[in-house]
């Protein structure tokens, strides 16, 4: 994500013209517009600044009479310096040298409220060290603003490109595969064209989708990433929801209701002048690939439509089976890699430990899920003894029967634990964090500390982005499917939550 800040003056102009560039080109951006109220910024904001990747902060000629202004730069290059976020200034109709010796308006001498030397001494610091980095100056000499926009945002663009590259070597064996998927896309073509990702459940279909989609969402007008398609298209209207949700990202309109079998015409031609990227993953269903993506004239020419699946029949329905790229499970030595990150975080294991682990290794045949939720569950283990029980559960599982190996970790949870798993699996899953903790403390079950939980087993985890129509960051818990399907299917065997339509209507008329 990405964090624009400016003072309350540039906000309907300069800073306007470049967040409504950053949007256009998909980069997820949040601004505060809020007007300044009271002495402390909010939490959601400091919040927004800490996910952030990159922060571009506008110097203007009234930025250092607001106090949020200031404070927020301190957590700004705080964040730089804890976690290596990218700060980009821009210097708008103000010299860089006022900034950085504090002169003009820029002098911190006389406050309206009193502050302390050490707040005031803070804010000095972190003027002058955003004033020595390198960045942009616009003034009446560079050109027009409509200029330096571009130059801007070509230059976060690039930052960004570079730091997703850098993001991706966290994800083991991934690279080769992106590259593939790149080939068959053909994205310098004319032309529409759809890929199709194949796969078993927990290889890896979705991290590559995403990572594709990611890298190359600037060179298309708009960007579409429709998640868990088949969960999605089982809820009561779920598939008209999703192609609603689709249109409505493609023509960038909030509210689309088309209630016809077929797109009307008025709307079929606008989505024709469009060239998008659209995703959808996890698809299990012809109908799904009929309403989502029709024929390929329905879209602009230069679209390109990536599928996920785990049924290559049915990808082959809608793609070219040249254009389908087969996922293979990790090989023996990256394998081991994605195990020992998370067995051991960035720590070395001892030869005993390596031996132990490349057991465990050939025994889950390299697929990314089991390996990182085994990696997390082995972490717990204090000794080589309690590293060999907990190798012999492993091995009393099957490995084609991936569900009992995921339990293996779920069997390690306590009470509280297991009840937040099994809510989360059956109601909660995509739903805000916020919302979810306030409902399992309503029921006494400390819902931050059995989150963080089940994150560090790798059992959940947690997204952050911007909704699509207002600058808000939420953060949302999230569940791989096959995760899902295990906890689901334990809440069953326990008769412990409805959370099946036709389980509810059978209860409610019996």
């Amino acid at each position: 994500m990405f964090f624009l800040v400016s003072e309350v003056k540039t906000r309907d102009t300069f800073t306007s013209h470049l967040h409504a560039a950053l949007r256009r080109k998909n980069i997820d951006t949040y601004i505060d517009n809020r007007l300044e109220r009271g002495d402390e910024i909010a939490p959601t904001l400091l919040e927004a600044i800490e996910k952030s990747k990159l922060a571009l902060v506008i110097f203007s000629k009234d930025y250092a009479s607001s106090t949020w202004c200031l404070k927020e730069l301190v957590h700004i290059l705080g964040c730089k310096k804890s976690y290596g976020q990218i700060v980009i200034p821009i210097f708008y109709r103000i010299d860089p040298s006022h900034v950085r010796k504090q002169q003009g308006t820029y002098t911190l001498e006389d406050r309206p409220l009193k502050r302390s030397r050490d707040e005031v001494a803070n804010w000095r610091a972190a003027l002058e060290e955003a004033a020595n980095m390198s960045g942009f100056h616009y003034s009446s000499k560079t050109g027009t603003e409509a200029d330096f926009v571009e130059k801007v945002v070509q230059d976060v663009l690039t930052k960004l490109n570079r730091d997703l590259s850098s993001d991706l070597k966290g994800l083991v064996g991934i690279e080769k595969k992106i590259e593939k998927i790149e080939s068959l896309l053909c994205l310098d073509s004319p032309g529409v064209c759809c890929v199709g990702i194949w796969g078993m459940g927990g290889i890896g279909k979705t991290t590559l989708a995403d990572a594709v989609f990611h890298r190359h969402s600037s060179k298309f007008e708009v960007c579409c990433f429709l998640a868990n398609v088949r969960e999605n298209s089982e809820q009561t209207n779920g598939l008209h929801q999703l192609r609603n949700k689709l249109v409505g990202e493609i023509l960038k309109q909030k509210e689309v209701n088309i209630d016809t079998p077929s797109i009307p015409p008025h709307i079929q031609d606008r989505l024709r002048r469009t060239k998008a990227l659209i995703v959808l993953d996890d698809v299990n269903a012809r109908k799904q690939l009929e309403d989502l993506v029709g024929d390929h004239d329905r879209f602009c020419q230069g679209s390109r439509i990536i599928i996920t699946a785990r049924d290559k029949g049915l990808l082959e329905q809608k793609v070219d089976p040249a254009k389908i790229f087969s996922v293979e499970g990790l090989g023996p030595e990256e394998a081991l890699e994605l195990f020992h990150s998370h067995a051991f975080g960035n720590k070395s294991p001892t030869t005993d430990y390596t031996e132990l682990s490349r057991e465990v290794v050939d025994y889950i045949k390299g697929i990314p899920l089991a390996l990182k939720v085994m990696g997390s569950s082995f972490r717990r283990c204090k000794s080589k003894q309690e590293w060999e029980v907990q190798w012999k559960k492993v091995k009393r599982v099957q490995i084609g029967e991936i569900q009992k190996v995921l339990r293996i970790s779920y069997d390690g949870l306590d009470d509280n634990e297991n009840e937040i798993f099994l809510d989360i699996a059956c109601f909660h899953k995509g739903c805000k964090r916020n919302d979810v903790e306030r409902m399992l403390d309503s029921c006494d079950f400390f819902g931050e500390a059995g989150i963080n939980e089940l994150v560090d087993r790798s059992l959940i985890s947690i997204s952050y982005s911007c909704t699509s129509w207002e600058d808000k960051l939420e953060a949302r818990i999230e569940m791989h499917d096959l995760v899902q399907e295990m906890g689901r299917a334990i809440a069953r065997e326990q008769r412990s939550r409805l959370f099946i339509a036709k389980d509810v209507y059978q209860v409610l008329t019996n």
